[in-house]
């Protein structure tokens, strides 16, 4: 019979190895330094400034996080297939326009406003993606070009002047709230469902992380990457076109210059998040956390009283250190397996 200091020494080892393995598959997921980062964030905003966990502060909070995470979709939904779209911004600023026109110009209904705004989205990601397929280029050189014809067309339709005439209940969904958040977190809340549930258990799902993971072995497993690649672009452009909306809905009035700013967004939030710069990896939770931790960054620094001229130099010195701690993070859980 065993000793009870035998049996008590193989109980604590059991809960050592116990706690090492829950430990090993925390430090696993990609998600887990931008989460860590994050709520780390959060209380120091909420330590420095007693305004920032008002209920009208947090409301734009959230606001802000839902429009990003949207922006960053559209970036993510490339990156996951191994790809790029750097025309992100100029397909949001064409969609934002088309809405704009329909509606100030046209008088048309917005909710055909919408569809029209929606089909040029999905129209520009088609455009990327069948001269990436077809003629086998890179997604970086076709996207760098189609960025330039699309903001082309952006101004050369509105002229650089904004639409104003867009209808009140239009704005609805980018000001008004549930339970005191904006519809836009319960748009987002429930696209990030959709998301997890399509890459986690749909054939489709996993056909995109393995074109992105290995695209030879993809297509060597049947796998039609071309049209994987193809959807992954019209994708992109459609929640580009979705983000526009919203934006619109946001500020009541369609710029020409929405989007100017989205390529850094989408690249820091959807690379931040867990989305694999090589393609294979995404993470609804990591987006959201990524998302958060974008518009805490810029709505904290102002609520600190920090000089907003250095916003960009705080925006990169922190994802500076998300990028490190997943550094540290990828070393760490390679020591452990060993």
């Amino acid at each position: 019979m065993k000793s009870n200091t035998n049996v008590i020494m193989e109980a604590e080892s059991k809960s050592s190895n116990s706690r090492k393995g829950v430990l090993l598959s925390v430090l696993k997921r990609s998600d887990t330094s931008v989460i860590v980062a994050t709520l780390l964030l959060f209380i120091v905003f909420a330590m420095g400034s007693s305004s920032f966990l008002s209920s009208y502060n947090l409301f734009n909070v959230f606001r802000t996080t839902s429009l990003f995470l949207f922006v960053a979709l559209g970036q993510a939904i490339v990156l996951v297939i191994g790809g790029m779209n750097l025309s992100l911004g100029a397909i949001g600023g064409l969609s934002v326009v088309t809405a704009g026109y329909a509606m100030h110009t046209l008088g048309l209904p917005a909710p055909v406003a919408v569809l029209l705004a929606l089909f040029v989205g999905a129209l520009a990601g088609y455009i990327n993606g069948i001269v990436i397929v077809r003629l086998k280029l890179n997604s970086f050189v076709v996207t760098l070009a189609t960025s330039f014809i699309y903001t082309g067309l952006v101004f050369g339709i509105s002229k650089g002047f904004p639409y104003t005439k867009i209808p009140k209940e239009f704005t609805f969904i980018g000001r008004e709230g549930f339970l005191g958040l904006p519809y836009l977190f319960w748009l987002m809340i429930l696209t990030l469902i959709v998301l997890w549930y399509v890459f986690k258990y749909t054939v489709i799902g996993r056909q995109i992380l393995a074109t992105g993971g290995n695209l030879v072995a993809a297509r060597y497993s049947g796998i039609k990457t071309d049209k994987i690649i193809m959807l992954g672009n019209v994708l992109s452009g459609i929640f580009a076109a979705i983000a526009g909306v919203l934006w619109i809905s946001r500020m009541g009035s369609a710029t020409p210059a929405t989007g100017s700013d989205w390529m850094i967004i989408s690249f820091a939030v959807a690379v931040i998040g867990g989305t694999a710069l090589n393609g294979g990896a995404i993470s609804a939770i990591g987006l959201f956390a990524s998302s958060l931790m974008i518009a805490l960054i810029n709505n904290g620094l102002i609520m600190l009283g920090a000089n907003v001229y250095y916003e960009q130099t705080f925006l990169g010195a922190i994802i500076m250190l998300a990028v490190m701690a997943e550094s540290l993070r990828l070393k760490y859980s390679s020591i452990r397996k060993r």
